[in-house]
């Protein structure tokens, strides 16, 4: 079965590979690495390996075998364009992906340039929504990496913002998330970034996505702006 969801734009993960290593602030206080820890400690046979990138080659059909249709994360605890995933196992799991139409599947990434690498390499169905995550202006260069690719549907994840992000280059971008750092550390978010991000959605027509404040405590701090939530979706809606 797959793994039901607590982030609020997907429903489902399905972990094909699990692990990652640190390549920018953004990863500084990796939540992915925090849970590992946990499952580890707790004799997750799936986490023997910890927080080491490791291939599970048995649930790479799994999707085929969900018929009721899903939005399904891909990696939420690793990235599959991780420099230490061999592109035959990419074009594995997006095959599956293929065959499975009925499914919309997210996948995101911090590793824009193994993504604009190979993404000539790969098949590119509908029901592929690629994503990278874009922390600050440091990396502004994964958006470009990203319009480069075929994707029906690209999106952004400003997430955890931890710096402004204006004049985002939004030219065939069809989604934008933004949220806060969450748990132990967590690095402020500014509302004049997200006001920011917003109006900029609002001039370019981008659905924008409101996910959390963030801090030590998101249940505390919650996912209201300007007095309301923004749950808005891409408007390319994937066939049942």
């Amino acid at each position: 079965m797959p793994t039901k969801s607590n982030i609020e734009w997907t429903e489902v993960t399905w972990n094909p590979v699990t692990g990652c290593t640190k390549i920018s602030q953004g990863c500084k206080h990796c939540y992915a690495e925090r849970m590992a820890k946990r499952l580890t400690a707790m004799g997750a046979e799936r986490y023997r390996n910890g927080f080491e990138v490791t291939l599970h080659p048995d649930l790479v059909d799994l999707p085929r075998r969900w018929r009721q249709p899903r939005v399904v994360f891909v990696n939420s605890m690793s990235d599959l364009f991780h420099d230490d995933v061999p592109l035959a196992y990419i074009q594995r799991v997006f095959a599956t992906m293929r065959d499975c139409p009925h499914h919309t599947f997210q996948i995101l990434t911090k590793r824009s340039d193994r993504l604009a690498q190979f993404a000539p390499l790969l098949q590119w169905p509908a029901n592929v929504w690629m994503g990278v995550s874009v922390e600050d202006a440091r990396v502004r260069h994964r958006i470009a990496d990203l319009q480069a690719t075929p994707a029906q549907v690209r999106f952004l994840s400003l997430e955890p913002m931890i710096g402004p992000l204006d004049d985002l280059p939004l030219q065939g971008i069809h989604w934008v998330i933004v949220g806060g750092e969450s748990g132990p550390r967590a690095r402020p978010m500014q509302k004049e970034w997200v006001r920011s991000v917003l109006r900029q959605c609002r001039v370019a027509k981008v659905p924008f996505f409101f996910k959390q404040w963030g801090g030590v405590r998101k249940d505390l701090t919650g996912r209201a702006l300007n007095g309301r939530t923004y749950d808005e979706m891409p408007r390319i809606v994937q066939p049942a």
